[in-house]
C-alpha cells in the first residue's frame, strides 16, 4: 500500500496498489479509475494506518451502502456494537460508521478498527461534544454521583482548538472517512431561520455547530479554517465526507433554500479539496418525497461536480416508524438510478431508539436490495439474479440460498413448514408447484 500522505499525488503519475485493487474487485479497467480518482469523481477512503480493502466509491463502481452503528448516552454496550459491526459486514456492507456517544468513545473506536476490514468512518464532532460537557473530570454531569459543579459545560463551549485535535486524534487512530459538517455556516444558519421550516434541523452534527455559531457569534471553525482541515486530511489521508447538516428532516423540508444554500457551499469545499488533492464526496438528504429525488441528485452532481454522493435514505414518507428502513429503500433505489454512489441505511428503529442487532441486519438488507436494484437497473449484476432464477427453475434450493442477500434468513423461511409431499417443493404451491409441473409435462 501506499504510504500516507500520497495517494492522489501518486495516482496523478501512475496507478497505486489501492486504486489498482478497487478497480480489480469489480472488474474495471484500472487506468479508467485512476483518472475518475484524479477528477474528485471517485474516492476510495483508506487511511493507512487502518488500511481497510479498498472500496471505489463514485462514478463506474457498484452503488455502494454504509451502516451506522454506535453507542449513545442511554445505552452502551461494546459487544453489541462489535456484534452489529460483524452482523453487517456478514451481510455485505461496504463500510461502517461509528456514531458512539455514550461510553468510552475511544476504546469503542479502536475496537472497531481492529475489528472490521472495511472502511470506518465517524462524525468527530460528536466526541468533541461529549468531552467538552464531561470537562476536565471526564464525567458525564449527573452521572458521576458527587456534588454539581457550579457550572456545567454545554456543546456550545466547544473550543476550535477541541474540533480539529480530535480530528486529528480520530486520523491518527486509523478512520477512514469522517464527516464534517462545513456547510453550515453563519449565512446558512440565517437562511435557516428565514426558511419556515417545519423540522429546523434534524442532523446532530449540524444542530451542534449551528448552536454554536449562535451563541459564540462567531463562523464555524470548519468552515473558516477549512483550510487547515486539508492539511490534516492530506497527512492522514482520510477522505472528508461533507455533511448535510441541514438536511431536511421531514419530506415538506425537502429542497428547500436553507438545504440547497448548504449544498452550493459544499460544492465550492469540494473544489477548494481537489485543488488540495484531498478526496471528498457529499452528503445528502434525507427525507425527500419521490417527485423530488432526481433533481436532488442532478443538483449534487451539477453543483459539486460530479463528486460522489452519500445519502441517507432518502425517506420518501414521514408516517412509517418501525417500517423506515423500507422507506429508505424506496428511497435508496431511486437515488441511486439517479446517480447517487453511496446510501446509508436506515434501520426500523429510526426516529424510535437506537437499533438492535435484529433492526442492522433488516436495514443492512434493505439498503443492499436498494443499492443491487439500482444496479441491475444501469445494466450490473444481472449475473447473480439469472443464477437465481436458473436455481429456482430447477427447484434449487441450496442454490437460490447461495445467491440470496441474506442466505441464512431464506433457508430459515423455508424451514418454517416443511412441504408434507415432496422436498422439491414448497408450502405455497405443494404439489401444484408451476415449476414441477412443468418438469413433468412440458
Amino acid at each position: 500500500m501506499m504510504p500516507a500522505m500520497a495517494l492522489i499525488a501518486e495516482a496523478r503519475k501512475r496507478i497505486p496498489a489501492e486504486v489498482r485493487a478497487a478497480a480489480r474487485r469489480e472488474k474495471l479497467d484500472a487506468e479508467r479509475v485512476r483518472r475518475r480518482f484524479v477528477s474528485g469523481r471517485v474516492v476510495i477512503p483508506s487511511n493507512p494506518v487502518h488500511s481497510p480493502e479498498p472500496v471505489g466509491i463514485g462514478e463506474g463502481f457498484t452503488v455502494k451502502i454504509n451502516v451506522n452503528i454506535g453507542t449513545s448516552r442511554d445505552h452502551c454496550s461494546l459487544k453489541e456494537e462489535l456484534l452489529k459491526a460483524r452482523t453487517a459486514v456478514g451481510l455485505g456492507t461496504d463500510a461502517i460508521m461509528d456514531l458512539s456517544t455514550g461510553g468510552d468513545t475511544r476504546a469503542i473506536r479502536k475496537r472497531l478498527l481492529k475489528a472490521v476490514k472495511v472502511p470506518l468512518g465517524t462524525v468527530p464532532i460528536y466526541e468533541t461534544a461529549l468531552e467538552t460537557i464531561r470537562g476536565a473530570s471526564g464525567k458525564e454531569p449527573g452521572r458521576s454521583g458527587g456534588r454539581p459543579s457550579s457550572r456545567t459545560n454545554r456543546i456550545v463551549d466547544m473550543s476550535s482548538d477541541a474540533i480539529f485535535s480530535t480530528i486529528e486524534r480520530q486520523a491518527r487512530e486509523g478512520v477512514d472517512f469522517m464527516t464534517v459538517h462545513c456547510g453550515i455556516t453563519r449565512e446558512s444558519v440565517a437562511r435557516l431561520k428565514r426558511s419556515g421550516r417545519i423540522a429546523d434541523i434534524v442532523s446532530r452534527g449540524g444542530a451542534f455547530l449551528s448552536a454554536w455559531i449562535m451563541h459564540n457569534d462567531k463562523e464555524n471553525p470548519l468552515y473558516s479554517d477549512f483550510d487547515y482541515l486539508l492539511e490534516l486530511a492530506k497527512k492522514h489521508e482520510f477522505t472528508l465526507s461533507l455533511g448535510d447538516g441541514l438536511r431536511p428532516g421531514c419530506i415538506a423540508d425537502a429542497t428547500d433554500r436553507a438545504q440547497l444554500q448548504e449544498l452550493i457551499i459544499l460544492g465550492e469545499l469540494v473544489d477548494r479539496a481537489r485543488k488540495a488533492g484531498v478526496q471528498a464526496m457529499v452528503e445528502g438528504p434525507g427525507h425527500v418525497p419521490l417527485n423530488q429525488i432526481e433533481a436532488n441528485i442532478r443538483l449534487e452532481k451539477t453543483v459539486c461536480k460530479g463528486a460522489p454522493f452519500y445519502v441517507l435514505g432518502p425517506l420518501v414518507t414521514d408516517i412509517a416508524p418501525g417500517y423506515d428502513h423500507i422507506t429508505s429503500a424506496i428511497g435508496g433505489a431511486l437515488a441511486a438510478w439517479y446517480g447517487a454512489d453511496f446510501l446509508c441505511y436506515v434501520t426500523p428503529s429510526e426516529h424510535l431508539s437506537l437499533p438492535t442487532v435484529e433492526d442492522v441486519r433488516q436495514g443492512t438488507v434493505a439498503s443492499r436490495i436498494a443499492a443491487h436494484a439500482a444496479d441491475l437497473a444501469r445494466g450490473i449484476g444481472w449475473e447473480r439474479d439469472i443464477a437465481m432464477a436458473r436455481a429456482r427453475k430447477a427447484l434449487d434450493w441450496e442454490g437460490q440460498f447461495r445467491q440470496a442477500i441474506d442466505p441464512d434468513h431464506a433457508r430459515e423461511v423455508r424451514n418454517r413448514h416443511k412441504p408434507k409431499k415432496s422436498e422439491r417443493t414448497c408450502t405455497m404451491c405443494g404439489d401444484l408447484c408451476a415449476m414441477a409441473i412443468d418438469d413433468e409435462f412440458v
